[in-house]
């Protein structure tokens, strides 16, 4: 059995809008939550752009105080009641180093300190960590942003981007629900996208003068560089936050790449069936995924500060290091890594009969290699950037699709599809998706985009996950090597992570397609330069299933008996 936390509640005192000096002479504004007793206390530093008087925060501080720590919830760097030039993410490092030292030195604090937060609250965590602040014990990064280029490998920023860059743009929060975001990001080109907000953003323009991961961006990376951390770190996300790459990347990279075994040995993953708003809600979109679906995660996170923090030995390193919730199964499963050991990754091979356009056309996907038939008629369509392929999204930043019906867009002739028979019995797949896809184009540059779908008997059409690759970034996002016309290319893709069962009598179904508007920019095929272009041509695509050019998705099927 868990063991609870500590049953002693503090009183709590709240002191607004303290200033926290920083080394180029401004200061930052925090509200510091305190406990009323006599004895030094851990502390917990929590740094947002959003608001550091919000019911959110203020709810945060009052708990982990009255639990006995000094928390401060803090404005950064431009915004809020914090002085200077809000720059995202480009002064948190050392802002972050600041902050932490700061409040290790107060005189109600025994210098052990904790740092916690999600999204831009969580990649912040890590900058900091990385300066390698001495008073730093412990992390909870929740939903993680990754290193730029890893969830958008385009090269530009994606038209969802220029929605939080608006939302940040004062030194308060902006209402985004005044702008028309759809034709916002039916602008071109992208450059000048800004304009049709009413504002100019300086920052999505600098973004996108570097399309490829150049020293302007390594300044704000941070998952090359586990092996400079000896951090413990709990990692929080779900399937379908629309962020969930970072936080497993973050855990597997720490888990095998830290500096040391504390940090190798005190990893701790939890993924539950979230949105980026993780924990709030059991319901995500039509699916329901039951009581059992929320946690308490104050408590969770709680018994992790109060042992790495406190010295508790409350029993939660002695838990497996990964949590994970089986969707469809509807139940919490404790494991002991990421992958999942004895995992088997089974390739599911593409077949048709060339028509495998739509939903209605021939496009099957089997375990068995293809034949000679996929040699003699691969499966083709035309790409129009006019025109683009629809992914289901709400238009804002908050979050970028979910377990969406797409039987309505696999109408569409310039979707591919390829999909099972009915399964005999269950089939669970937990783990990272690849996309191991051949093809040609007649254009310069294009994308090539894949889906996973769970096809309900009904026919509802279930995304689980998805993934892209930009031609001319096939080699890296360092480099741009443009196509040659013609030419087949194998293309491996990152269709990121899921842990779900395919039920008797479901069928697992691939979508492949040129473009997914606005979840990502659409490539012009011109092979010009990114972003400052504004009219594309029509490209001709070509997806080959033959003993030599295999096309298949790598699932991880996890074994009934393993």
């Amino acid at each position: 059995m868990k063991q609870a936390v500590s049953s002693i509640r503090y009183d709590v005192t709240v002191r607004r809008d303290v200033r926290v000096p920083m080394r180029d002479g401004i200061t930052l504004s925090a509200d510091l939550y305190l406990p009323e007793t006599e004895r030094k206390v851990p502390a917990i530093v929590v740094r947002t752009p959003y608001g550091k008087a919000t019911q959110t925060m203020d709810a945060t501080g009052r708990y982990f105080a009255a639990g006995g720590y000094g928390v401060a919830c803090m404005d950064v760097r431009g915004r809020g009641d914090s002085d200077g030039e809000f720059v995202p993410y480009f002064n948190e490092g050392a802002d972050g180093f600041d902050a932490i030292e700061w409040i290790a030195g107060q005189p109600w604090c025994d210098g052990s300190v904790g740092t916690m937060g999600g999204s831009y609250l969580a990649r912040i965590q890590w900058l900091a960590a990385l300066e390698q602040p001495p008073h730093l014990k412990a992390m909870i990064s929740t939903v993680s942003p990754s290193d730029p280029f890893v969830e958008w490998p385009t090269g530009v920023p994606t038209p969802h981007h220029i929605c939080w860059l608006y939302m940040t743009s004062g030194r308060v929060m902006q209402e985004v629900g005044v702008i028309d975001w759809e034709s916002v990001y039916q602008h071109l080109p992208l450059v000048s996208m800004d304009e049709k907000t009413g504002k100019i953003l300086p920052r999505w323009r600098e973004e996108l003068e570097h399309p490829r991961l150049d020293d302007w961006w390594r300044r704000i990376s941070y998952q090359e560089r586990f092996h400079e951390l000896d951090l413990p770190v709990l990692h929080i996300s779900g399937w379908y936050d629309d962020e969930q790459v970072g936080t497993l990347l973050n855990f597997s990279g720490m888990s095998t790449r830290a500096r040391g075994e504390r940090g190798r040995k005190n990893q701790k993953l939890v993924m539950g069936p979230w949105p980026h708003a993780i924990n709030r809600s059991t319901r995500l979109g039509d699916l329901d995924f039951g009581p059992q679906s929320l946690i308490d995660l104050n408590r969770l996170q709680r018994r992790w500060f109060d042992h790495w923090l406190k010295g508790e030995e409350n029993g939660i390193m002695a838990e497996a290091p990964v949590r994970i919730f089986i969707m469809q199964r509807n139940e919490w499963r404790d494991e002991a890594g990421w992958p999942l050991p004895g995992t088997r990754f089974t390739p599911f091979y593409l077949h048709s009969g060339g028509r495998a356009n739509s939903r209605f056309g021939d496009g099957r996907l089997s375990m068995e290699l293809p034949g000679e038939e996929g040699a003699r008629v691969p499966d083709r369509y035309r790409s129009d950037p006019a025109d683009p392929v629809p992914f289901i999204t709400e238009m804002t930043s908050a979050q970028i699709g979910g377990p969406d019906d797409y039987s309505a867009v696999e109408r569409r002739d310039d979707v591919l599809v390829y999909t099972t028979e009915s399964l005999e019995e269950e089939l669970e797949v937990t783990g990272p998706v690849r996309m191991r896809l051949f093809a040609s184009t007649t254009a310069r540059d294009t994308d090539f985009m894949v889906k996973l779908l769970d096809v309900w008997p009904g026919g509802f059409a279930q995304r689980l996950t998805d993934g892209m690759v930009r031609g001319r970034f096939r080699k890296g996002m360092d480099r741009e090597e443009l196509l040659e016309p013609g030419t087949v290319y194998e293309y491996d893709i990152d269709c990121w992570n899921t842990s779900h069962v395919f039920r008797k009598g479901h069928r697992i179904r691939v979508e492949v397609s040129s473009s997914a508007f606005p979840k990502y920019d659409r490539n012009l095929h011109t092979g010009g330069e990114l972003g400052k272009e504004k009219e594309g041509v029509v490209a001709e695509q070509t997806v080959y299933h033959d003993p030599n050019r295999p096309s298949a998705i790598v699932l991880p099927v996890i074994p009934k008996n393993r």
